[in-house]
């Protein structure tokens, strides 16, 4: 299993409940609370309910008897996972009703973490919206077993099926992820000079060099939730994406647009009075910007603006 994968997602799953304790159960929370978070957020597309899940986990972990425990990493799992799928179908239905599309709520990571293709992979906005396209049951699946390669005898136990029907499950949601995931991770050298290029002409508003580093068939989407004005459908090809992005952005000074990254994948973060306002993840693929995903609903900015408060 590749639990190294979310040791390298750090300090995004909240104080510890409970406080300083260092009884068993505690200290077996911590030693996987990263894992569990990592599970929890690839599942949800969204820290705060999966800091959410990791409190409903601690409070059934808390309350059992750890002598009856063979595993505690997978019996934490079997928790995790089915909070979330519990979760995920209630978010399911709401999102029904969602304004405008909905986009996954953005996540700080460390600089090291896009070197680990795989989980870079896992965690870009543009993968989250393909698993958005699964069920809940599928997700999950898809995430144990190819993101952290549980065994399917672990995966069933943790959703409630056989192993048989859960091999099934991986077949379909891996078919159905690999006809419509994105292109390869690019070299970090291509990403820096292209978020650069987009950056520049982001603060000019220049329209010539916004088409020059966008792809043909570009696509943006806007998340504002119906709370912040945000496009209510997707922007498909360079010459829309560059004058929507021109007009929107034309009038940006340079302080106000900082470079990030955001889900293991270059970002620019929009400040306006020292709040963040949007931040656009981008998405490189030969040389050109074949994504932008601008999140501006605040309740989906709020733990970024915290992460950023406390790294400051």
């Amino acid at each position: 299993m590749k639990s190294e994968h979310s040791e390298r997602i750090q300090d995004t799953a909240g104080q510890l409940p409970g406080g300083g304790r260092t009884d068993p159960a505690t200290e077996a929370f911590v030693a996987h609370r990263n894992l569990l978070f990592t599970v929890a957020y690839e599942m949800l597309g969204s820290a705060a309910d999966a800091e959410d899940v990791l409190q409903e986990t601690w409070l059934r972990w808390a309350g059992v008897d750890l002598g009856t425990v063979r595993d505690q990493r997978a019996y934490l799992v079997r928790i995790t996972t089915r909070q979330a799928l519990s979760r995920l179908r209630t978010l399911g239905r709401r999102r029904e009703s969602y304004v405008g599309p909905w986009l996954p709520e953005p996540l700080l990571t460390a600089p090291d973490v896009a070197e680990d293709v795989e989980l870079a992979d896992s965690i870009s906005l543009a993968m989250l919206l393909v698993m958005e396209t699964l069920t809940p049951t599928e997700r999950a699946v898809f995430v144990l077993r190819e993101v952290f390669e549980l065994g399917y005898d672990e995966i069933a136990e943790a959703v409630g099926k056989s192993p048989a029907a859960v091999r099934q499950i991986a077949h379909r949601a891996r078919a159905h992820v690999a006809a419509r995931r994105p292109r390869g991770i690019v070299s970090p050298t291509e990403t820096r000079e292209a978020l650069d290029a987009f950056q520049r002409a982001a603060e000019t508003g220049d329209l010539q060099s916004l088409l020059d580093i966008l792809a043909p068939d570009v696509v943006f989407l806007g998340d504002g939730g119906g709370v912040k004005q945000a496009v209510l459908r997707p922007i498909v090809g360079a010459d829309k994406v560059a004058r929507l992005l021109a007009a929107g952005l034309g009038r940006i000074t340079a302080a106000s647009l900082q470079p990030a990254q955001v889900n293991a994948c270059p970002a620019l973060i929009l400040r306006l009075n020292g709040a963040i306002d949007t931040v656009v993840a981008v998405r490189i693929d030969d040389g050109l910007i074949t994504g932008l995903y601008a999140v501006r609903n605040p309740e989906k900015l709020s733990h970024m603006q915290r992460e950023t408060a406390l790294r400051r």
